[in-house]
């Protein structure tokens, strides 16, 4: 079973985002987008549409097959363009609020959100996590489960 994630721009208060399926959590999908994933980069991933697994890049390299069959080693694979399944878009949420029931209705676990050049991240878990329904910057969250 995979650990959902939704992954998201936000420009003012409007997110734009996607469902990841695979490794949502925070030292893996976490880890990827802080490293590998700059502004112009995360909007590039949303606009491709749903995930099934956060790859270090968005496309294989030249000439190099990818499939959602026969994925090439660290390339994102889109449910859309890797698997060629139809409805795959981003969708809109007008509110924080809004896109935390976007969370709930895809089943996502963590979140993922850039904003203003910096990654944010937070849980659907209970209340009493320190990152629920909330944002928190992810380089923070990192840290903090790092020294655990």
């Amino acid at each position: 079973m995979g650990t959902r994630s939704r992954i998201g721009v936000m420009h003012g208060d409007i997110v734009k985002s996607v469902y990841c399926h695979w490794d949502g959590y925070l030292e893996h999908n976490g880890a990827i987008l802080l490293e590998r994933y700059n502004s112009a980069k995360a909007n590039n991933l949303v606009a491709l549409g749903n995930i099934s697994s956060l790859g270090n890049n968005i496309d294989p390299p030249a000439g190099v097959e990818h499939s959602f069959d026969t994925p090439h080693n660290d390339t994102t694979v889109f449910y859309g363009r890797d698997r060629s399944e139809a409805n795959q878009e981003w969708k809109v949420a007008h509110t924080f609020e809004e896109f935390l029931d976007q969370c709930d209705q895809c089943g996502a676990e963590y979140y993922y959100i850039m904003r203003d050049g910096v990654w944010y991240c937070g849980t659907t878990y209970e209340s009493t996590h320190p990152l629920s329904k909330k944002l928190t910057v992810l380089e923070n969250a990192l840290e903090s489960v790092k020294a655990v």
